[in-house]
């Protein structure tokens, strides 16, 4: 590499795009099973489809796409806290809440707005949630 210049990888900064939904809906594809999407018809709700593989697809193609995965419904979940050197291991996620994280992608991207550009076409965002977080290293920078 020549002093002075950076190479577009050493631009891109990763993101984790979690996806969250409710108890209620709890299933792969969340957005489907909302309220919202069973209300539509049968055309409008593969096009929400649709639209979510087009955009993997576009993300693996670019090259933005680091990995991602569905995870299983939070009430399969153990939370253990620690408390005067005891294990305590509780059911369920660490929080009551109404939304749960159901899945996640990690993007590299060159900027911030490129990365909620990409959460906002999630069909997810539509009916819930998508937190975008940038991802440190073990150093404590932005990836």
């Amino acid at each position: 590499m020549v002093k002075g210049t950076t190479t577009v990888r050493e631009q891109m900064v990763r993101y984790l795009l979690m996806i969250y939904t409710s108890a209620q809906t709890w299933g792969h594809p969340a957005f489907l099973r909302t309220p919202e999407a069973l209300s539509m018809s049968e055309e409008d709700r593969a096009g929400l489809t649709a639209q979510a593989e087009a955009l993997i697809e576009e993300i693996v193609e670019s090259g933005e796409l680091v990995g991602g995965e569905t995870l299983a419904d939070p009430v399969t979940s153990k939370t253990i806290r620690v408390r005067g050197g005891v294990p305590v291991t509780a059911d369920g996620p660490c929080v009551e809440a109404k939304e749960h994280l159901a899945g996640y992608f990690v993007v590299d991207c060159t900027s911030t707005e490129r990365a909620l550009e990409i959460a906002a076409r999630f069909p997810d965002a539509l009916f819930s949630a998508v937190e975008v977080r940038p991802v440190m290293s073990s150093s404590g920078e932005e990836m």
